[in-house]
């Protein structure tokens, strides 16, 4: 069985390794965690393994899961609402952080002080005033402490040790430096005062804080940015759906949609979900999803997708794929799984960071003790070990990759590129070969005249054509009707117009019937080709659509439309 959790409570590449190690003990199958969307997927035996023991598993090292809403749907403006909190904490640690350094390094750079703040017998003042400029960071900042020292009790160390154990240890070294300068006056050992008075860590416990927070909130926001990627690509579909019941039409909520309900779309609507038409015909436009510009003939029995717009005709179509089984479904579940898939490099980053952090633990421990042996005091070894504990975080290994892996296929899926997984991304620099399946790709989308044959005047062949070609929505009869206003060529009122689906078109020009459109309607209509078969067929090896021209008996004219490539494809490929 394989179960997507939600994880809460990560912070860093290590906890990400903790919650992997904690649920690869229970004995599952495969278990991958991501950092940056904070999702678990798990392959177990349901037979010996149940979801429970795998939420009670992270939950016991002091992090938070549960089953993955199955679902589609936006997060409820989760990220943005966390991207809100961590810049709401950033702000008030900066209205503290700048008169705390003002005060605790001004005196460096000749900045003035108030008289009370100043010599020894200021000393506790200015000590005592760092320190309740320091308690409001330390408290909307708690989250390091709590977080970091509940993973420590568990032995599952993570950044946010560090950054706690930094912290405090500043913290706690400043009110003791307090305890000291104040027994320096009470029994005048001024000496002792102007030591611990040049001594103070109060700014350092939260300056750390207050970056930190500050790469959380560029981590908040990077991570919303490229979740409105895949949200964009969710509303592609629309919301609600009108299904046929009774004879009645009856709006519904999409996710509401079942397996054989019939659905109406209209002109201009977008399709729902995936399904085979039943009734009517129509012209729909499928390059959000193929990336080809001309819109497709739809007749019954044909599929249509979801998320592609309906352009010319009313139709109703049977739901043949519903939730998570549409084509955008999947769509968005790839980018998802590449979002979660760890590139070879990730792989690396995330070894290196499962012991990065007792890591320096240790090597902050044996730097106090080194300096203790060589008589350099309890202030000054304690100072080095804080040092190494401060400089060692954030881990930017083990997050940059996850995060540069999410921000690259997000931002790719919101231009139509999709990547399988992230392997797949990391060997792309590797690629000497590029295989297009879709001209869209490359082309304008926008089809354009490139030829006109005809056996009468040209002018003439081309105000017939754009005339009864003015009535149809087709992109094919749009690029004729430019081509003859660019030619200052009036088209002119026709009677009794007719489109015929997937064909072609039929108008009355001049009392004269004349039709429009591939070599199907032609042969349907016994039209004689003459020579112009052979002539569409070398257009249609250089890669355009001829539309053929006639009256009752004769083809009069072919003229040949393109989607010519983008200026910039070239250059692009």
């Amino acid at each position: 069985m394989k179960e997507r959790f939600d994880v809460s409570g990560m912070t860093c590449a290590s906890c990400q390794a903790n919650v992997q190690k904690a649920v690869e003990k229970l004995g599952v199958d495969f278990v991958n965690v991501n950092l940056i969307s904070e999702t678990m997927t798990v392959s177990y035996d349901d037979g010996k393994i149940s979801e429970n023991d795998i939420i009670k598993a992270v939950e016991k090292i002091g992090y938070g899961a549960k089953p993955k809403n199955k679902k589609i749907l936006k997060e409820n403006n989760k990220t943005f609402d966390e991207e809100k909190i961590v810049k709401n904490r950033l702000i008030i640690s900066f209205i503290f952080l700048i008169p705390l350094m003002y005060i605790s390094m001004g005196h460096m750079i000749n900045l003035p002080l108030p008289h009370f703040l100043m010599g020894a017998r200021g000393s506790v003042n200015f000590a005592f005033l760092q320190f309740l400029l320091t308690l409001p960071i330390v408290f909307v900042n708690r989250i390091f402490y709590i977080s970091g020292f509940k993973a420590l009790f568990n032995k599952a160390s993570n950044m946010d040790t560090l950054v706690g154990l930094g912290s405090f240890a500043a913290l706690i070294y400043g009110i003791f430096a307090i305890m000291r300068m104040a027994y320096g006056l009470g029994f005048e050992k001024f000496e002792i005062v102007e030591n611990y008075r040049h001594n103070l860590y109060f700014e350092s416990s939260a300056m750390i804080l207050t970056l930190i927070t500050l790469g959380k909130y560029f981590e908040k926001k990077s991570k919303g940015q490229t979740k409105k990627s895949l949200e964009s690509l969710m509303d592609l579909a629309p919301k609600k759906a009108r299904i046929l019941k009774d004879k009645n039409e009856v709006e519904i909520l999409v996710e509401d949609l079942k397996k054989g309900d019939l659905i109406l779309v209209r002109p201009g609507e977008a399709i729902p979900v995936d399904g085979i038409v039943k009734e009517g015909s129509s012209l729909v436009d499928e390059s959000a999803i193929t990336g080809e510009s001309i819109p497709v003939n739809k007749n019954i029995g044909d599929e249509v997708i979801s998320a592609t717009l309906n352009k010319q005709g009313s139709f109703i179509f049977e739901a043949t794929k519903v939730g998570e089984d549409t084509t955008l479904s999947k769509i968005i579940e790839l980018v998802n799984q590449a979002n979660e898939t760890k590139a070879p490099i990730a792989k690396l980053a995330d070894k290196i960071s499962a012991i990065f952090v007792p890591t320096v633990m240790i090597i902050s421990l044996i730097t106090f003790i080194i300096w203790m042996i060589l008589g350099y005091g309890f202030e000054f070894s304690l100072n080095f070990a804080i040092s190494v504990l401060v400089i060692s975080c954030p881990c930017a290994l083990g997050l940059a990759t996850p995060m540069a892996i999410m921000v690259a296929t997000g931002k790719s899926a919101q231009f139509g590129l999709l990547f399988k997984n992230a392997e797949s991304l990391e060997n792309l620099h590797k690629v000497d070969t590029i295989l297009l399946d879709k001209t869209g790709t490359i082309t304008e989308g926008k089809p354009q005249v490139t030829d006109i044959i005809s056996e009468i005047d040209e002018n003439e062949f081309i105000k017939i054509a754009s005339s009864i070609e003015n009535n149809s929505e087709h992109p094919l009869s749009h690029a004729i009707s430019e081509y003859a206003k660019a030619k200052n060529i009036q088209a002119k009122n026709i009677e009794d117009f007719e489109a015929i689906s997937g064909k072609g078109i039929k108008a009355k020009y001049e009392n004269k019937i004349y039709y429009g459109g591939n070599i199907s309607l032609m042969k349907e209509k016994n039209i004689d080709l003459k020579s112009y078969e052979k002539k569409a067929d070398i257009f249609s090896n250089e890669g355009k659509t001829s539309m053929y021209f006639a009256d009752e008996k004769n083809v009069i004219g072919i003229i040949a439309v393109q989607d010519k490539p983008k200026n910039l494809s070239k250059i692009a490929i």
